[in-house]
């Protein structure tokens, strides 16, 4: 991976403000949300504000389009030390099932504090 990419890379989840499995409805309603809130009219040519109005489009873009989103979800930023834990296993979710149906134990050491927090979260 070139260093350009690295400081190019976009979480378009985060952008549109969805989660990592979010509904393809979910992810329209947010686009439209925000599209309202960050749109360039509203904000007299603020440039900053027309930047943010360009991402939010280039992210629905993408998670709008299934092939694309299928794409970016494939290809996408996988370096771990950007991502909470909580956001990781969110992320993943899909390839860490996929692993407890190889017989990988889920009670393993990594998951152990996921669980401990959700254990406080009950209480």
């Amino acid at each position: 991976m070139d260093a350009e990419y690295k400081t190019t890379y976009k979480d378009y989840y985060k952008v549109l403000g969805v989660d990592y499995d979010a509904t393809d409805e979910k992810i329209r309603l947010n686009y439209r949300k925000l599209a309202l809130k960050w749109h360039p009219d509203k904000h007299k040519g603020d440039s900053a504000v027309t930047a943010k109005f360009q991402e939010i489009n280039e992210a629905y873009t993408v998670l709008s389009d299934p092939d694309k989103r299928l794409e970016y979800d494939l290809n996408g930023n996988y370096e771990i030390d950007k991502y909470t834990l909580r956001e990781y296993l969110s992320r993943f979710k899909g390839m860490i099932l996929t692993c407890n149906g190889l017989g990988i134990s889920h009670t393993s050491i990594w998951s152990q504090p996921l669980m401990e927090v959700n254990d406080l979260k009950e209480k």
